[in-house]
């Protein structure tokens, strides 16, 4: 694992607010405030264990205010970009040779308000969109219209995310709530079924541990940060096989007396009513969420880990000012980077083959994580002996029932909480990396805090 902020001049030293990877090249969009979208090529050179290279290609100039999101679709034929002032255009690859040639397809008007983000569906025909205007907008995009409006929450919409299965949608909003909607189909004429979003629930507050009996039980506790979070994402996202969503933004409390710490939240597919695990100890609010594309063969470890899925699940977490990433197979983070950038962290995108993570930051420059071959496991196959490494592509075999026996185990939450155990520590041009990626999470090292996940009762 090597990597290190990349200086270029990304966005002409204007915040770069949001980035994504192509889902089958190492295409990089970025968008800034300079109201550009800039396209990248990243390419290694592992012979000489160098950093990974960053290549500018060319700029999509359309956008008249600073772009809040980009996401290509899972075919990779379009990209969408959401910006200020409720600018939502889609894009379509005009050829598919080496100057990936961009053209504006559709531009989607009904948003009053900027637009923080968005997310395609798993078949690429739905978008749905978070904005600045308090409401949610799922989008026909081979219509260029609105299909439906998820207008509940009472502040800005900062994150959304589009369940892989397609069974279920989730916002989160700075009015403190998540609102996780269900797809309920409506009949239509010639025996046709409408796509119908129900909201089925809506997570806002927990209760707190009561401490004594004697007294009347402490009122419950917000999950997420209000309005005053730095930060104009929260930006959630649903696991590749839909096993389970984590939410970011998130503030625990296990007792009326102890202090807010700063979380976020994994919520089991076969319980979306409340919190089943949080990811807590990090020093800043947590703004990002998103999850490597490839699932991982089990290493067989840690039989004790939280998750019980038949295969590893890898995800990255950002913070204001660092990136925790995950293996489901493990309880600690498997890596910590710590230090990157001078102001707020916006974005995170993976690779398709799960070989670079980039982030993206308002100081106005990315980062770019390259892993080593096999570093963070071997691929899962499918039954036809194909490796899951293609996009967003997923094992055929997985169904809903499957995913839905996802079991999380139950601790007690008195005993979690920041565990001290070790980790290694390297240092690469100039940022602070903690990372055991390789190395069995229970080995005796010394002593140093670290974040230990904590299952809810």
């Amino acid at each position: 694992m090597r990597g290190g902020t990349v200086q270029i001049n990304w966005h002409d030293t204007q915040p770069v607010l949001t980035l994504d990877f192509h889902p089958t090249t190492r295409l990089l969009a970025t968008g800034g405030a300079d109201h550009d979208i800039k396209l990248w090529v990243i390419t290694s050179d592992e012979g000489q264990k160098k950093l990974p290279t960053v290549s500018y290609r060319n700029s999509l100039s359309y956008h008249s205010s600073a772009i809040n999101v980009l996401r290509f679709s899972p075919s990779g034929e379009h990209l969408a970009s959401g910006a200020d002032g409720g600018e939502l255009v889609i894009w379509k690859l005009q050829s598919a040779d080496d100057n990936h040639t961009w053209k504006v397809l559709k531009t989607l008007l009904f948003h009053r308000k900027d637009v923080l983000d968005l997310q395609w569906s798993a078949d690429g025909a739905y978008m749905i969109s978070g904005s600045v205007d308090n409401s949610c907008i799922i989008w026909d995009i081979n219509k260029g219209s609105v299909h439906q409006i998820l207008d509940a929450h009472l502040h800005y919409v900062q994150g959304v995310a589009w369940d892989p299965l397609g069974h279920y949608v989730a916002s989160l909003s700075s009015d403190r709530t998540c609102r996780v909607y269900m797809n309920k189909p409506q009949p239509k004429l010639k025996g046709c079924e409408k796509m119908n979003y129900v909201c089925q629930h809506v997570l806002a507050k927990s209760e707190l541990q009561k401490l004594d009996d004697s007294k009347p039980p402490p009122p419950k506790a917000h999950l997420f940060h209000d309005e005053t979070l730095p930060s104009f994402f929260r930006r959630l996202s649903w696991s590749p096989d839909g096993s389970f969503l984590v939410v970011p933004a998130g503030i625990y409390r296990y007792s009326s007396a102890s202090e807010a710490v700063n979380t976020a939240y994994v919520i089991s597919r076969r319980d979306l009513s409340k919190p089943s695990i949080q990811l807590p100890g990090a020093s800043k609010p947590i703004v990002a969420v998103r999850f490597c594309p490839v699932l991982f063969c089990l290493r067989g470890s840690n039989p004790a880990g939280f998750f019980k899925l038949p295969y590893r699940i890898i995800f990255a977490v950002a913070t204001l000012n660092s990136l925790y990433i995950y293996d489901t197979e493990s309880v600690p983070p498997i890596a910590i980077y710590a230090g990157l950038h001078y102001a707020a962290i916006t974005d995170i995108a993976w690779s398709h083959d799960a070989k670079h993570l980039a982030l993206s930051s308002r100081d106005g420059y990315c980062t770019v994580i390259e892993f080593e071959n096999d570093e963070l496991g071997k691929p899962v196959l499918l039954s036809e002996g194909k490796k899951v490494t293609e996009g967003n592509e997923l094992p055929r075999n997985l169904k809903p029932d499957v995913v839905d026996r996802m079991e999380i185990d139950n601790v007690d939450p008195g005993k979690a909480g920041i565990a001290d155990k070790g980790t290694n520590t390297k240092t690469s041009e100039g940022n602070q990396v903690l990372s055991n990626a390789s190395k069995n999470s229970d080995a005796n090292r010394p002593a140093r805090k670290r974040i230990t996940p904590i299952a809810i009762n």
